[in-house]
């Protein structure tokens, strides 16, 4: 290779800095595009703030506080028992009450869920506050029927209530099986664990 050519006036030089790694010969080399993206999020960049889940935190909280507030209604178990009938309420309550909190705190620091691969879904999108609304609603009747109907029926009502705002439309199917998972989780608490929840007008039959 270090030997001198012959006809070395027939010889064209190579271009300076050619074959150099990460470089391109712009002599003779046409239009060069180059496509490169570099996004760099830092502890001071913009932060991205979804409000949509401020409401939901707040709803969260509203829900465990009233749990908490119904449950200092209920009537002491018996003494042997070894859990009373509030301790769960309270549990419940409580830990929904902390989930608010934390959810709130999360989205005040920029905290966005991130799509799994495969996810059929877009988070840049506004939020659904019609199914939201009804999600809400069916929670809220909920609260308030349970001591008039009693578990058994609202916890059936609550199932197929969630699953219609959440765009299902086989409302007996719906219902059959919530009013499976409801007489179950009642007979469970009540007969399992000795815990009395509302059976409302169905009173004497359960």
């Amino acid at each position: 290779m270090d030997r001198r050519l012959r006809h070395r006036r027939g010889v064209r030089d190579l271009p300076r800095g050619a074959g150099r790694a990460r470089r391109v010969d712009a002599e003779g080399a046409g239009t060069v595009m180059t496509t490169t993206h570099q996004t760099t999020t830092g502890p001071d960049g913009p932060r991205v703030v979804d409000r949509a889940q401020y409401g939901l935190a707040a709803f969260l909280a509203v829900v465990g506080v009233v749990v908490v507030v119904d449950a200092t209604g209920l009537r002491p178990g018996f003494a042997d028992q070894p859990v009373q009938p509030s301790f769960l309420p309270y549990v419940v309550g409580a830990a929904l009450v902390v989930l608010a909190v934390a959810l709130a705190v999360a989205t005040s620091r920029g905290s966005v869920a991130e799509p799994e691969g495969g996810e059929d879904v877009d988070l840049t999108e506004p939020s659904d506050w019609l199914t939201v609304g009804k999600l809400a609603g069916v929670f809220l009747a909920n609260i308030l029927l349970i001591d008039l109907l009693g578990w058994a029926i609202t916890g059936a009502l609550l199932f197929a209530g969630c699953a219609w705002a959440l765009g299902s439309r086989t409302v007996l199917k719906d219902v059959a099986i919530g009013a499976a998972l409801s007489l179950l989780t009642w007979y469970g608490f009540y007969v399992g664990l000795g815990l009395p929840i509302p059976a409302g007008v169905l009173d004497g039959v359960l």
